[in-house]
């Protein structure tokens, strides 16, 4: 005789299993321009680690030593290949044993970066929206190119304006140090960069991808979201009562519409309105986010975009792009896409570049190679970068 079947109270026939990051990030609606432009920041962003590295040196670097430095896997065919393949940014000396530096071009490119008092005030807009006025230093260092910070901004901006800025011991971590703002709080009038764009009080400006399905009920949600109040990334949170973690459901919806404005901002202080997911998320406790930043960025696509590109997750604001390009371009950012664009020549029109250099240490490379073939090792190459940041 067969056992009885087994029988499940009510509440578990009818529970939703969870759903993990990884398939929340899945489900997201494909915005095919914005996962072109991060692609096409692919090639620059592995190789990131190895341009500092570089640039940080007054001489060629000997290809042994860097060897030495940093994990030089670039590509599956070897880091000469990889080197020959931008012949715009990467310069190969002879001879040997060959050493490394970068193009003329490339190296004035990279030099481009905000004045010492513009970066001051982005700086000083950044340690606005902390809880404590207070930043890790060593956070700061991990976004300085995105906030387009001079290469020696801890003398330039930080030691250079001490009525904003003060380096403070950190008593969390051992022989590291807090970015602090001493500026007086109530001579600060910063306006979120919303203001400028927002349709109606606590509103957002809403840019849905093309093919995005509005549905009846999802627009509903939406207007009522865009109703709420919140507290503005620039103002001060009150705290929970007791420090208690149980929120009611509209409070809830009130701390994730502040982390929204939060993120908005910081999107809005960078060079190309975009960021690592990683990079902003170190950022979290600072500021008071109390919601995970991630389903954030994908439960707003309106407002934002994440690109999942070379097993790492960038995220875009929506409103700062028109049809892939920057709606109010720089000079910084105007110098961070003419060096993507020598990224992606690659070697066209140049034939063999720096032959001479290393003609007999490695073939030439196949000229049915393209972007295509070089994203399809995108995931390789960008684990360097997460190595060295290690």
């Amino acid at each position: 005789m067969p056992p009885p079947p087994l029988r499940l109270p009510a509440r578990l026939l009818h529970a939703r299993g969870k759903t993990t990051s990884a398939q929340h990030v899945a489900a997201r609606h494909i915005d095919h321009t914005f996962e072109r432009l991060a692609e096409a920041h692919l090639p620059l962003v592995a190789a990131s680690p190895l341009i500092e590295a570089l640039r940080a040196s007054p001489e060629p670097l000997a290809l042994p030593g860097l060897a030495r430095r940093l994990p030089l896997r670039l590509h599956r065919r070897g880091a000469l290949h990889f080197f020959r393949l931008f012949p715009r940014v990467f310069h190969l000396r002879a001879p040997l044993p060959l050493s490394l530096s970068l193009t003329p071009a490339a190296a004035a490119l990279l030099a481009v970066a905000a004045s010492p008092a513009a970066a001051a005030r982005t700086l000083h807009r950044l340690l606005a929206m902390s809880e404590s006025r207070s930043l890790p230093l060593r956070a700061v260092f991990r976004v300085w190119r995105e906030l387009a910070l001079p290469d020696d901004f801890e003398e330039s901006v930080v030691a250079g304006h001490p009525d904003l800025f003060r380096l403070v011991p950190n008593p969390a971590e051992p022989n590291t140090h807090n970015l602090h703002l001493v500026a007086d709080p109530s001579t600060e009038e910063f306006t979120p960069a919303v203001e400028m764009t927002r349709p109606d009080r606590y509103h957002f400006k809403l840019q849905f991808p093309p093919g995005f399905k509005l549905t009846k009920e999802y627009r509903k949600k939406v207007k009522e979201w865009q109703q709420l109040p919140y507290v503005g990334p620039y103002e001060v949170a009150s705290q929970r009562a007791g420090g208690s973690k149980r929120v009611s459901k509209l409070a809830r919806r009130k701390m994730e519409k502040r982390a929204v404005g939060i993120a908005h901002e910081f999107l809005s202080l960078t060079v190309e309105k975009m960021v690592e997911v990683e990079k902003f998320s170190q950022f979290r406790k600072w500021f008071g986010i109390d919601v995970n930043v991630r389903d954030v960025f994908l439960d707003h696509p309106g407002i934002f975009y994440l690109s999942a590109k070379g097993k790492r997750h960038t995220v875009f604001l929506r409103e700062a792009y028109d049809r892939g390009s920057l709606v109010e371009p720089n000079d910084v950012s105007e110098a961070r896409s003419k060096l993507v664009e020598l990224m992606l020549l690659r070697r066209r029109g140049l034939g063999n570049a720096n032959s001479n250099a290393n003609v007999a240490l490695i073939d030439t490379t196949d000229s049915s190679e393209s972007s295509d073939g070089f994203s399809e090792h995108g995931e390789c190459l960008l684990e360097i970068s997460d190595a060295h940041e290690q």
